[in-house]
């Protein structure tokens, strides 16, 4: 029906064709690879208007934001988690949950923020789009933010920022797809999966820095005078790696945890039998229905799983396992 037919997108000819051919390279290339998705979304925007800064960050708890991602006046910014207050673009969307311009309030609440890069240089202009997934129920959650930045005043007309919203739509679906195949995991046994912790943070916090000191040497090596030209490609892949490890390993944080798998590795095969029926919330008689045993047999059980667990209650057990099952 006419009706039916979507809208066209007010842009100029010119950016209609880049955009085109990022879709094409995004379909082909960078599903697997959020950095490289990153950087070449990036390199797309920068094509349409000028892009200084560039950065993606991800809610994750009700105040914290994660940067697997980060660029500013050519250099690439070490990831980072920072703490968002009351007044920055983060809070900001969360509010208004559509695109922040700078035009809007003359930058105030890009720069009440944490700022990215280069802190002695303020952006005269930006554009940050929220990324939202999909919920059962209510509206879609706010879950990141894709932003460019301009040391220049005025450098985003309504051309460049329909573009870019365009763009970040198209990551937001890839991203999105992502999580429909973890949600088809979840379908199996014990798969109703809450958020994961991170009781490995520390550890990955520090691999992330230690990786930064790694790419930070590499580049000094890469700026002496007499390099060769095999150890300066060989100095220059060692960036390159450094870099993806650094963004992989933030996002890593996101989903760490070992705890639920050594617990449940020390169970015996009938304690774990009953701990994956504890996801489906079964009571005692379920369980003995369920596997065949008495209800003696279900209290012996449960009362070994909690002591190895060290939880009081079996709803904590259940929601460990499923952390587990989801690995």
């Amino acid at each position: 029906m006419e009706a039916d037919k979507v809208a066209p997108l007010r842009i100029d000819a010119e950016t209609a064709i880049i955009l085109r051919e990022a879709y094409h390279k995004i379909e082909a290339l960078f599903r697997s690879d959020h950095y490289s998705l990153y950087d070449y979304v990036r390199v797309v925007a920068g094509k349409i208007a000028r892009v200084d800064a560039f950065y993606v960050g991800f809610l994750q708890g009700s105040s914290r934001v994660r940067y697997p991602y980060g660029y500013d006046d050519g250099e690439y910014v070490n990831p980072d988690t920072h703490i968002f207050g009351p007044n920055g673009q983060t809070a900001w969307l969360i509010k208004n949950r559509h695109t922040y311009r700078f035009a809007y309030d003359n930058g105030s609440t890009l720069h009440a923020g944490v700022p990215v890069g280069d802190l002695k240089r303020r952006s005269e202009d930006a554009v940050t789009v929220p990324i939202f997934r999909p919920t059962k129920d209510g509206p879609d959650q706010l879950f990141g933010m894709l932003s460019m930045q301009s040391y220049e005043r005025g450098s985003y007309d309504d051309n460049a920022v329909r573009a870019f919203e365009w763009l970040c739509e198209v990551v937001e679906r890839v991203l999105t797809r992502e999580g429909e195949d973890r949600e088809s995991l979840r379908r199996l046994p014990a798969g109703d999966v809450g958020p994961n912790l991170l009781t490995s943070d520390h550890v990955m916090e520090y691999l992330t820095h230690r990786v930064a000191s790694i790419r930070e040497i590499a580049a000094e090596a890469l700026a002496e005078p007499d390099v060769g030209t095999a150890v300066h490609r060989h100095l220059g892949r060692i960036v390159d790696a450094a870099e993806h490890i650094q963004s992989e390993l933030i996002e890593m944080l996101m989903e760490t945890d070992e705890g639920p798998e050594r617990r449940f590795s020390s169970l015996t095969k009938a304690q774990q039998a009953v701990a994956v029926l504890l996801t489906d919330g079964l009571d005692n008689d379920q369980l003995a229905a369920e596997l065949g045993v008495s209800l003696n047999t279900v209290k012996t059980h449960l009362s070994a799983i909690l002591r190895k667990y060290g939880f009081r209650y079996r709803s904590q057990v259940a929601d460990d396992v499923r952390r587990y099952l989801a690995r």
